[in-house]
């Protein structure tokens, strides 16, 4: 079952990797009398039904199934454990959107015989790929990448921050290596979005709500409350609830503190969350700031920073396909000593602090708390410098290892935090 936002990608994927099998059959389940299928109730008549339609013969033939659009179904979804079950040979994949609304219509979800993914939009290597540029992929492959790079990366990776990694946007660009044709393209899905996302509300007070928050949530601050949500009068109840619809949807996730220095980390979700979009560009084109973004040599600053901040835990979250996996931040509230760390990673019995600065160099405040009570030497620091590693001390006197990482190796982050362990050991 793969799972993500519309428009990441989802069915071409398939597609493509559909040409692996001798046999293909691609179902629809938003056409009716596909749909119907389903009601047959028996995946044995419901197989024969779709080979006698294809003139297909099951014998020592490679078959793909593919059902898009599940979430038109939640009998289809049911009936997915007997496909397993039945035909263990015959490989079956089914995608969706808004999946969340038709699994909590399903009283017995088939656990154990589907394995869930999610697609992300393309991360900043994907978006290489696209452009033809394997080469720098290669590249950056290397652990630790060499310095020559580094203005050439830098400036591709400035165009992915202002682009995004919506296929059908990142397509327009390089067709037509204009900024401008994406506008059209950034419109119609931002739409589709804003329609498809009114099927979460249960009565029309929702679906305002809803609409409302879709419409206001880019402009929000850093941190946000309920209450008063972009400026309107909506309960801080309802509000919740339809901030909660949302993240299921992945179009606008609630990113919650962690207050944890180890592992397992406690999540707290009394404080106040970040809200993380889809995607970059899709925040970018929310924002209308994307002609602001072209002109400008350095972006750490754009926004407060936040533009940078979101495309690196875009570039984090990109890497992990799991449906339930989630980033953090790390806050320490307590009087006259209040400190928060952009990211939290999980390496390990370690907990690695991650800060995203604007500018060249940034502050080291909140890392220095955060090493101070924690059970290792070890941070990261994410900005537009070169790679390179250095030794800190803290004002109360720990030393530790702080890797400076570039803005593009962001999808490196796990790769790149095992190398700081395995080369910088605790003496």
């Amino acid at each position: 079952m793969l799972r993500g936002a519309r428009q990441v990608g989802k069915s071409t994927l398939v597609r493509e990797f559909s040409k692996q099998y001798e046999d293909y059959i691609e179902l629809n389940l938003e056409r009716k009398e596909e749909r119907l299928l389903f009601e047959i109730g028996n995946v044995k008549e419901i197989l024969e039904a779709l080979l006698l339609r294809e003139n297909i013969t099951i014998g020592n033939r490679s078959l793909l199934l593919f059902i898009d659009e599940i979430q038109e179904s939640p009998k289809a979804i049911g009936l997915l454990r007997f496909f397993y079950e039945d035909f263990p040979d015959l490989h079956v994949i089914c995608a969706g959107s808004l999946l969340e609304l038709s699994i909590k219509d399903i009283s017995s979800f088939p656990v154990g015989r589907v394995q869930q993914m999610v697609l992300h939009p393309f991360d900043f290597e994907e978006f290489l790929l696209a452009k033809g540029n394997d080469l720098l992929v290669n590249m950056l492959d290397e652990t630790p990448i060499k310095e020559l790079t580094h203005d050439i990366i830098l400036k591709l990776f400035h165009e992915y921050i202002v682009i995004g990694g919506m296929p059908e946007v990142v397509h327009t660009y390089i067709e037509t290596n204009s900024y401008a044709t994406t506008t059209a393209v950034y419109a119609e899905i931002w739409d589709t979005y804003k329609e498809d996302i009114k099927k979460y509300g249960r009565n029309s007070t929702e679906k305002k709500v809803l609409s409302h928050i879709v419409n206001t949530a880019a402009h929000e601050k850093d941190r946000i409350t309920f209450s008063g949500f972009g400026n309107s009068n909506y309960k801080n109840r309802e509000v919740g609830e339809a901030l909660r619809s949302l993240d299921k949807s992945r179009l606008i996730q609630l990113v919650y503190p962690t207050i944890s220095l180890q592992p397992p980390q406690e999540i707290d979700f009394k404080r106040k969350p970040r809200l993380q979009f889809l995607d970059t560009g899709l925040l970018n084109y929310a924002l209308g700031v994307q002609s602001k973004l072209i002109g400008l040599n350095d972006l750490g600053d754009f926004y407060h920073g936040r533009i940078i901040q979101h495309i690196v835990y875009q570039q984090l979250q990109a890497q992990n396909y799991a449906i339930d996996s989630k980033l953090h931040f790390w806050v320490r509230e307590k009087t006259n000593s209040n400190a928060e760390v952009d990211l939290v990673y999980q390496h390990h019995q370690y907990l690695i602090p991650i800060e995203v600065k604007s500018g060249p160099q940034g502050r080291l405040r909140p890392l220095h708390q955060f090493i101070d009570r924690t059970n290792h030497h070890f941070a990261v620091r994410v900005l537009a410098n070169k790679l390179s590693v250095e030794q800190v001390k803290t004002p109360a006197g720990k030393e530790y290892i702080l890797l400076n990482l570039p803005y593009y190796l962001s999808t490196r982050i796990p790769q790149y935090i095992e190398w700081l362990v395995e080369n910088y050991p605790e003496t």
